[in-house]
């Protein structure tokens, strides 16, 4: 499918061991994978760490937070390039007050690049996000990773399997692909990374667009909407 354009913050690694025991019901567990591949720029990477912190800051992401069953989501935010070269940079959290989530946004605002290049592989950054979901501290009914980029996998290998693998698990895979140097990419996502009930794509036209992407995907994401597979915005 595709589709256009209080609590204190909490690193659930890090509860105490009853609340993690407990394992808090949340309505969504969704880890956020951001390309920081060789064609990311130091300019494009800033675009997209301000376009996240925009988009969960927004009145609309917030909202869609508080629509659900629990009014809490977990999020995780990792950078990916090559094959083997993922980064978690911030670990699951619960947002489920606006002082959790506006932390959160202040922390991926300034989270650090760590990866500078070394191909691009979506398979990867698929991979990588199983492992995540698969052990959450966190009790949610639905599990989404969430993958943007702006190019097609060129090491290690095809998304197929990793993606078969996900969606097998019972995993979502949305794509957010930046029509930055391939104007096609969008198709390629459609094709080979985005799956399962409900997986869709909101593709960017570049990156000074990217946070008005991000910011509807998020909403859609979180409030679990369902619409048509494809919509352009």
């Amino acid at each position: 499918m595709l589709i256009g354009a209080g609590a204190s913050l909490i690193a659930l690694p890090f509860l105490p061991p009853a609340w993690g025991q407990q394992r808090r019901p949340v309505d969504l567990a969704l880890a956020l994978a951001a390309d920081c591949s060789g064609s990311v720029h130091a300019q494009h990477y800033t675009l997209q760490q301000r376009g996240y912190a925009e988009a969960f800051r927004s009145k609309e992401v917030k909202q869609a937070i508080r629509s659900g069953i629990h009014g809490a989501i977990a999020v995780a935010y990792y950078q990916w390039s090559g094959y083997r070269l993922q980064n978690l940079i911030l670990p699951w959290t619960v947002l489920a007050s606006e002082a959790d989530v506006m932390r959160f946004a202040t922390q991926m605002e300034n989270a650090e690049r760590t990866i500078f290049g070394g191909g691009t592989s979506p398979s990867g950054a698929i991979e990588f996000g199983h492992k995540l979901l698969s052990d959450l501290p966190v009790q949610a009914p639905r599990r989404v990773i969430d993958i943007s980029g702006d190019g097609r996998n060129n090491t290690g290998p095809p998304p197929a399997e990793a993606r078969s693998a996900a969606i097998e698990a019972g995993i979502v895979i949305n794509g957010l692909p930046i029509l930055h140097m391939e104007l096609d990419i969008d198709e390629y996502y459609e094709k080979f990374i985005i799956g399962g009930p409900g997986a869709f794509m909101v593709p960017a036209r570049d990156y000074e667009s990217f946070a008005a992407a991000v910011r509807r995907k998020l909403v859609l994401e979180i409030a679990d909407r369902k619409g048509p597979a494809i919509l352009k915005g």
